[in-house]
């Protein structure tokens, strides 16, 4: 381990089972999503019929955010709950990988599309508990970088898996890689959770230690709509994903006009090129942030995206797009990161981390719903270049919004005096 598990001796088996928790679920999830529709092409279904199903674990989803964080502010179980997560996405898959038939395949996005906004929450949550205010930044970052390498590990799984045994197999294996999983999160000892400092309730000291009595949990509304600078972040992290989410379904669509025997094996270049940046780059990033703050490394996650927005007009050369996909990996690595440290500076002491996480999740999940859409059609009416060029001009109004909307949220009490 680094010198965080020399500053917390005594949770060292419980950050290692944190890190393999991170690990482990990212390749869970990993093997649900992105190959579905493939999936469910090869077994006959319509385009249209494809995107309905899609669409229906998209909206399950979203409409989950927020409560979901409110659910993970009030259990005293955290580690219950991402295995309780785990066993409904493992029936979910397994549901896949036994029947196409419309029932099982809605079913089956219901129960994966209702367990994806409880995870991240949760791990953030246990995160918090663990290593508490003061050395958060550094751990969510490794956790991230963990996070990412299962990403990888889990693209290569699946190439090999589907290669030999067929797409059925990839959800047979999904739903096997919640076993680890499981294990892993159990491996946490639960009395090296601070219950109150996982639903942000109680403030540290610069040595760690919880200081004042339990405070009263502030209320929802106030929480979600009582603090501007929160609520003005929210609203600059919804444009960032309504600029950012339909860039990498238009780059593969673009890849695929004019070299469609290739296109998948470019897709997966790009998405394990983002993958790779953000696990060498996580960590370095929550150490930054814990030392520097978070503006001036949002600045440039979110300024990245209105270039990449220009560069993907200015060629269709496969392998410089495919380099671009760079800045889609600091972008994500730095939002992934220090969006959640935003969230967890503003919410101190209010016992309503969670919600508020689920609050920023809603905003994020509703403009990458938009992106799509409005990328779609613009692509259909006016072209590539088109598309490309508004997404840029929203991705520089979530950089304005967050230059002149959101102040410095790091407060200097919450800055270690050593690792």
């Amino acid at each position: 381990m680094d010198s965080l598990a020399a500053t917390l001796p005594e949770k060292k088996r419980s950050l290692r089972a944190l890190l393999a928790t991170n690990f482990f679920l990212a390749d869970v999830q990993t093997g649900l999503g992105p190959f579905l529709a493939a999936y469910l092409a090869s077994a006959g279904w319509k385009p249209g019929r494809v995107g309905v199903a899609l669409t229906a674990g998209g909206i399950v989803t979203l409409l989950l955010q927020t409560p979901a964080g409110l659910v993970v502010d009030q259990v005293r179980s955290r580690r219950a709950l991402v295995v309780a997560a785990c066993v409904v996405l493992a029936a979910g898959a397994l549901l896949l990988s036994l029947s196409t038939s419309s029932w099982s395949v809605f079913t089956a996005q219901f129960l994966i599309g209702g367990t994806g906004p409880f995870l991240g929450p949760t791990l953030a949550a246990i995160t918090m508990g663990l290593v508490g205010v003061n050395f958060f930044d550094r751990q969510f970052g490794r956790n991230q970088s963990f996070n990412s390498a299962g990403n990888v590990a889990c693209a290569l799984l699946i190439i090999a898996v589907s290669h030999r045994f067929g797409n059925r197999a990839i959800f047979m294996t999904a739903a096997a890689l919640t076993i680890p999983t499981v294990v892993a999160v159990l491996s946490i000892r639960g009395g090296d959770i601070d219950e109150e400092l996982a639903r942000g309730a109680a403030a540290e000291t610069k040595s760690g230690e919880q200081g004042g009595a339990e405070p009263k949990a502030a209320s929802m509304l106030r929480t979600l709509f009582g603090d501007r600078i929160l609520l003005t972040f929210c609203v600059a992290a919804f444009f960032f994903h309504f600029a950012n989410a339909a860039m990498l379904p238009q780059l593969g669509e673009l890849l695929s006009n004019g070299v469609k025997a290739s296109a998948a094996p470019f897709m997966s270049a790009c998405i394990l090129v983002t993958q790779l940046a953000i696990m060498c780059s996580a960590t370095t990033i929550g150490r930054f942030a814990a030392a520097h703050g978070r503006k001036r490394l949002l600045l440039l996650g979110f300024g990245v995206l209105p270039i990449r927005a220009l560069l993907y007009t200015l060629t269709r050369n496969t392998e410089a797009l495919i380099a671009v996909q760079l800045l889609d990996g600091v972008a994500n690595a730095i939002f992934g990161v220090v969006s959640i440290l935003v969230v967890a500076d503003r919410t101190r002491g209010t016992g309503r981390f969670n919600l508020a996480q689920g609050a920023l999740a809603t905003a994020a999940g509703t403009g990458a719903a938009l992106s799509t859409a409005l990328g779609g059609a613009l692509v259909q009416r006016y072209g590539y270049n088109i598309s490309f060029s508004a997404l840029g001009a929203l991705a520089i109004v979530a950089f304005a919004l967050l230059f002149f909307g959101v102040p410095e949220t790091l407060r200097r009490d919450q800055v270690p005096s050593a690792p």
